[in-house]
């Protein structure tokens, strides 16, 4: 089974991960999704959608997250604090052109909704300016994968759905081993013991 007979003999499973992976982010996946779409191997237009609701499902659970457990969150990972901090300044200062952009804004992509939702940002105003601003994502990331797509068409001819295919396998590579790399980094701090801080340990001077 090759990856061409996953994409084109699987009705809704290239939709489906599509949907799932920009639940979370998606930017790269979607570019690559889009050059294979300009090969005809996947629909545009469902790509399209799918990333839409994808990206505006996501950020609208990580607002209800935030608005929810958010102040909970921070204290339980101390890290995020920095990043959403930065992201309540932004949403305070300009919050609907931060609302409208903020997946564009490298570094705190990832915590923008959860920093919307802490704000206390009104649901209905951030599900209206979402739904705007993950359409726009979409189009951008899909529309620049599909034209790039179609210019490397130009350039390779017949060979331009291989070039498709061998991206496609080359991101499905580079995402599995991201994740086994994050997993055993992930293990590993976990079977690290803890650091004693040095003001616990026992004074040998003073025995």
């Amino acid at each position: 089974m090759n990856l061409e007979h996953l994409l084109t003999g699987h009705g809704a499973w290239p939709y489906v991960i599509t949907f799932a992976w920009t639940f979370v982010e998606g930017e790269s996946f979607v570019l690559v999704m889009g050059f294979a779409a300009a090969q005809g191997l996947i629909s545009a237009p469902l790509l399209l959608l799918t990333a839409w609701m994808g990206s505006f499902c996501g950020d609208q659970t990580y607002f209800w997250i935030g608005r929810k457990f958010g102040l909970a969150l921070l204290k339980r990972h101390p890290k995020w604090q920095a990043r959403v901090d930065r992201a309540l300044a932004l949403v305070r200062r300009h919050s609907n052109w931060f609302i409208l952009t903020f997946r564009f804004i490298y570094g705190i992509r990832n915590f923008a909704s959860l920093a919307i939702g802490i704000s206390g940002v009104s649901w209905k105003r951030f599900l209206v300016l979402n739904l705007f601003a993950a359409l726009f994502w979409a189009c951008t990331f899909v529309g620049a994968g599909y034209f790039s797509g179609r210019a490397m068409q130009r350039v390779l001819g017949e060979y331009a759905q291989e070039f498709s295919l061998a991206m496609l396998a080359g991101f499905a590579l580079l995402a599995a081993g991201l994740f086994a790399f994050h997993h055993i980094r992930h293990r590993q701090a976990q079977a690290r013991p803890a650091k004693i801080p040095s003001a616990a340990l026992p004074d040998s001077d003073a025995r």
